[in-house]
């Protein structure tokens, strides 16, 4: 089909149509972010006063706030109090100038990474052999993990070849790693129970292996693969496991101490004989400002993998541990006073919220003829479909009701991210929920050509990948253009 769609785009009508869509693709995109106010596509030649930029800054304030701020958002923005965002913001004020990469400048901004990264650690089981670094988002964190494991196969046992096992859940970040630093990525389908299949993982080790991946939970479907079997493949074969809890690495630790939850989560973390190392995002569930995550690895050798040195720069001596080189050192400063904040306590409480929540959701959507949950999934993502209506509509309606869910395919499914904004409002998703499927059941044609419906139907209809990459690349050019 690939071969046929490339000879078919070839041929000027087609290829006329195509530009001709690419165009329109373009011009909705551009359109979606036109903004009301001044344009500054140069600096101005006579700068404003602070008063006079604090105007605009509160307008675009709180025109953005209107867009997001009464929405039920699906994660995102995961606790969103006020009080709490105020503190944080003061945090990351008093060490704004701060800069990590300086740390004999900046001695407390690294004491406070360093803390954090061994909090991270206890919570994850870790033992003193323990170790890693706080990186920018989960992307880097996981870049750093797959940059490790490639140097250290390399250089251990020689592999020129590299090759990553991942399931076809695994977060796209795994991808990007691979495309950046010249891995193949073999994904592995996924069994009835929506976890990766095990016995296709094993059949997929070979001496290129540079490591297995496993998700706790995944992003599509919410679901825990299977940590300790996992595990022990790693270690039949000499190789590395990573486990991605970029999602839930601040949640599940504390829903697994739960007395109603304890046993729906089986062990995930260094607990677990295998496990070499882990990603959690400190800007989701630990409720940090955005900009944050910690990679863990099982020992400062592996580790040693992700550093980048260079010795003999004119510079001066260069060494960075991560990608970036300078990084703000008020994030570093706003995520250590927000665990600190929070305590175990804290965090156990808002878990409790957010499982009670998760599960009445899930139990409610069970109970909508119409539809199915993907999986049985023990967190706070719940994944649904239908086989009988078109679930990107029922995602529409849901829109208009204020609920901004997620969009999956293959197979075609939404899900919601459960967070602590969600707490207490379990009744109204589902009455929400039904409303809305009564609604496309009876009224079909109302949604067919919502955003959502098109796009994901699209791709679902289209087999040349590569058509689609145009499109995304359409969409990302009209992001970033100023126009």
């Amino acid at each position: 089909m690939r071969y046929f769609f490339s000879a078919v785009k070839k041929i000027p009508a087609v290829d006329s149509r195509i530009a001709t869509e690419k165009a329109k693709v373009s011009k909705t995109i551009t359109a979606s972010y036109e903004l009301p106010g001044e344009k500054y596509e140069a600096i101005p030649e006579q700068g404003k006063t602070y008063e006079e930029v604090m105007v605009v800054l509160k307008a675009a304030q709180a025109y953005d706030q209107g867009k997001y701020g009464a929405k039920h958002l699906s994660g995102c923005i995961y606790l969103g109090n006020d009080a709490h965002t105020k503190f944080v913001n003061e945090a990351y004020g008093m060490f704004s100038l701060s800069n990590p990469l300086h740390a004999e400048v900046f001695p407390h901004v690294r004491r406070m990474e360093a803390e954090v990264v061994s909090m991270a650690r206890e919570m994850m089981h870790g033992g003193p052999r323990v170790c890693g670094a706080m990186t920018s988002g989960g992307t880097e964190s996981i870049l750093m993990a797959v940059k490790s494991y490639r140097d250290w196969a390399r250089d251990k046992k020689g592999v020129t070849k590299p090759e990553l096992i991942v399931p076809i859940t695994v977060h796209a970040a795994f991808d990007k790693a691979c495309h950046y630093f010249g891995i193949k990525i073999v994904h592995i389908p996924l069994g009835a129970d929506y976890k990766v299949d095990l016995a296709k993982v094993k059949r997929a080790v070979n001496r290129n292996t540079i490591a297995v991946v496993g998700s706790a939970p995944n992003f599509p479907h919410g679901m825990v693969d299977d940590i300790q079997a996992l595990g022990q493949i790693a270690l039949q074969h000499g190789i590395g496991l990573h486990v991605d809890c970029c999602l839930g690495g601040f949640l599940l630790p504390f829903v697994r101490e739960l007395p109603d939850f304890k046993n729906d989560i089986p062990a995930f973390d260094f607990s677990v004989p295998g496990v070499t190392s882990i990603s959690a995002d400190t800007h989701k569930y630990g409720y940090t400002p955005k900009g944050t995550s910690i990679v863990l690895f099982s020992d400062s050798d592996l580790r040693s993998y992700m550093f980048f040195t260079c010795p003999d720069w004119t510079g001066g001596i260069y060494g960075s541990p991560t990608m970036a080189g300078s990084r703000p050192g008020g994030l570093s400063a706003a995520a250590w006073a927000t665990l600190v904040h929070f305590g175990k306590t804290g965090y156990r409480t808002l878990a409790q919220g957010i499982m009670d929540t998760a599960r009445k959701i899930m139990q409610g959507i069970k109970t909508v003829p119409q539809l199915y949950v993907l999986g049985d999934p023990r967190g706070m993502v719940i994944s649904f479909s239908s086989n009988t209506i078109n679930i990107f509509q029922v995602n529409a309606a849901m829109s208009k009701r204020g609920w901004s869910l997620s969009s999956l395919q293959q197979p075609v499914a939404v899900h919601i991210c459960v967070t602590a904004r969600h707490i207490g409002k379990a009744d109204q998703f589902i009455e929400d929920l039904r409303a809305s499927v009564k609604e496309v059941v009876e009224t079909p044609e109302m949604y067919k050509n919502s955003s959502s419906a098109k796009m994901y139907g699209m791709a679902a209809a289209i087999p040349d990948r590569n058509l689609v990459k145009d499109l995304i690349i359409v969409a990302l050019d009209g992001m970033l253009d100023s126009k």
